[in-house]
């Protein structure tokens, strides 16, 4: 089991929202993902790293998108909006991953929340203390920071670079705890 959590955001981090079909009701039906993205997920998956689903959205949406793909057992959890009630960045939605997943204020320093949306899953992750990582490779919301909550501690040009960022995160934080550094 890896010491690095991973927090990740669906729409547009891993599904490109551009090719949802929804049905009357606003629920997607089915949706493609990002080139890389499949693979991407059960690589981590399989490396032995905790994921959490932390998105914004329509559960019964997720579902289907993620059994489209077989990709439902990746996730140990999810916190998505319509069930915990708030939207990214509110700390409701990122307690109620940690929760579920029984983290605790000590291990908010070994979480990494991945996403697109610099306000929502940036600023987000960083007002929470996590390390944030953002998926520059969409092209739906704006990427440049207007503050310093919104710069991310790492930026992924395609999903494929995901794997290697979280490896050399897991090592360092492995590291630092071996050594007695404290961040």
């Amino acid at each position: 089991m890896k010491e690095v959590i991973v927090f990740i955001d669906s729409g547009d981090t891993l599904v490109d929202e551009s090719t949802e079909c929804r049905d009357d009701r606003g629920v997607v039906i089915q949706a493609e993902l990002f080139p890389g993205a499949a693979d991407t997920l059960r690589i981590l998956h399989a490396a032995g790293y905790r994921i959490a689903l932390v998105a914004d959205g329509i559960a019964e949406s997720f579902k289907n998108i993620y059994e489209q793909h077989g990709l439902e057992e990746c996730f140990e959890v999810s916190a998505i909006s319509e069930t915990v009630g708030a939207e990214k960045p509110d700390k409701k939605m990122f307690l109620c991953a940690m929760e579920q997943m029984g983290l605790t204020e000590a291990d908010k320093g070994r979480i990494v929340m991945i996403g697109n949306n610099i306000e929502r899953d940036i600023a987000g992750a960083n007002r929470m203390g996590f390390l944030s990582v953002l998926a520059g490779y969409t092209p739906r919301y704006r990427m440049q920071p207007e503050n310093e909550a919104e710069i991310p501690a790492y930026v992924a040009a395609r999903p494929t670079e995901l794997p290697g960022i979280l490896e050399m995160l897991n090592t360092q934080y492995r590291n630092r705890r071996i050594l007695g550094i404290d961040e």
